[in-house]
């Protein structure tokens, strides 16, 4: 999942309320109260691996192995990312507002090629190692087809070439038994569920519901052509008022904006996704999950398990850098926040889609047990006095794609039941 902490764009809506609903207790006013309404979303027939039509209907089998309802029972299955023939992305008006200026002679010049190919074969090797750490760890891991992302393609909005399948917590968000595939906003990714669908269609036929979000047209009317970008300044203003590079024309959301504990999920509105892909995914969820919208003082929001990282029951990272505008609610409601320590990455490695708090990216194996960056050993001595054992695990060059370790992977089934930590 990029972990691009962008800037936020002008979006055309009015400045967003923040809704944090349920048992959090916040009621907020506006368009986003009006239209987070309670709906209820519609029951999906389960189908079983059998093929036969008679049993098209029958219940879903127990033995499904798709089932995780958050970010901690003991992990069981996994998707983990590809970083082969990784292309850069056209420096489009939405790659422009997810990234660093700094890095914009990169995209100008090197935008629908390779990214440097002795970088990426170092992703590649520590991405295998990281599949080898987490089979010996008695997790089976499941990877996506590989794809030339360099062909061009064009629809009647837009045209553009492909970027990878490193990240499949970006597209892909599972809950319960669903995957749900996201109607991401960047147009270098249009075709990016192409490298899951072998494994999603294996997953359905053993029982799995799978969903697929409205596809975005993601024309010009999707992003605020007039958005600035420059001054960090002016993004934390913007971001302060609601205001993103992409627009409410259409639903739009990126699975990794997400996080799920239990019965609630938690979403931040950012330059990928909009107020209509959450509410969306709010309806679509309703009356069995919450969907609640949380904000932090991000001056470049795309995705949240960089910024708010839940780890265990009760138990949350908090990046300091972006503090959680509600973050009183989880205190009050019994919840332990922890700060993480200051990322360890150097200065003049590149990210060319993150910041350097992947070093909070972390995946849980279990309650005891995280992957960790093998570099990071503040963090690495933090997690440890919480009683975790950490992995380390190197991905340096993989980080430099756009995520850490939550990011290249898409937890499929974890040993646990469906509970509410908020009651």
């Amino acid at each position: 999942m990029l972990r691009v902490r962008c800037l936020r764009g002008g979006s055309r809506g009015a400045e967003a309320a923040h809704y944090i609903g349920s048992r959090l207790g916040r009621v907020f006013t506006g368009w986003v109260q009006r239209s987070f309404q309670s709906t209820q979303a519609a029951t999906a027939s389960q189908n079983t691996c059998a093929a036969d039509d008679n049993k098209a209907t029958s219940p879903v089998p127990k033995d499904c192995p798709v089932c995780s309802y958050n970010e901690w029972d003991p992990l069981e299955e996994v998707i983990v990312g590809r970083a082969e023939n990784a292309c850069v992305p056209p420096f489009s008006v939405e790659v422009k507002a997810n990234t660093y200026e700094k890095y914009w002679g990169f995209y100008q010049k090197f935008g629908g090629q390779s990214f440097p190919k002795d970088h990426l074969k170092k992703a590649v090797a520590e991405i295998e190692e990281m599949c080898n750490i987490l089979k010996r760890e008695g997790v089976i891991v499941k990877r996506p087809d590989p794809i030339d992302w360099s062909v061009k393609y064009k629809t009647p909005d837009f045209e553009s070439t492909g970027m990878y399948a490193a990240m499949p917590r970006d597209i892909l968000l599972v809950v319960g038994n669903e995957i749900i595939e996201a109607p991401m906003a960047w147009r270098a990714r249009f075709f990016e569920y192409r490298a899951y669908r072998r494994i999603i269609k294996d997953y359905f036929n053993c029982g799995a519901k799978w969903t697929t979000a409205p596809k975005p047209t993601m024309a010009d009317e999707l992003y605020d052509q007039d958005y600035p970008i420059r001054s960090v300044e002016d993004r934390h203003k913007l971001a302060a008022q609601g205001k993103f590079v992409t627009t409410e024309f259409e639903p739009c959301f990126d699975a990794a904006d997400f996080i799920r504990a239990g019965r609630d999920i938690f979403v931040q509105r950012s330059q990928v996704t909009n107020y209509m892909g959450i509410e969306w995914m709010r309806r679509h969820l309703a009356p069995d999950y919450r969907v609640h919208i949380i904000s932090f003082q991000d001056p470049n929001p795309m995705h949240i398990d960089a910024t708010f990282n839940i780890i265990g029951p009760g138990l949350v990272l908090s990046n300091p850098d972006r503090p959680c505008h509600q973050i009183e609610l989880f205190k009050k409601a019994g919840w332990t926040v922890i700060c993480p320590p200051m990322p360890l990455i150097p200065d003049d490695h590149p990210l060319w889609m993150s910041s350097k708090w992947l070093s909070m990216n972390v995946l849980m194996l279990d309650e005891k047990r995280v992957m960790v960056d093998a570099n990071e050993t503040s963090i690495q001595k933090m997690f440890e006095n919480l009683g975790i054992s950490t992995i380390k695990v190197n991905i340096r060059h993989a980080n430099s794609l756009g995520g850490g370790f939550h990011c290249w992977t898409c937890d499929i089934r974890r040993r646990g039941t469906l509970q509410s930590y908020f009651d």
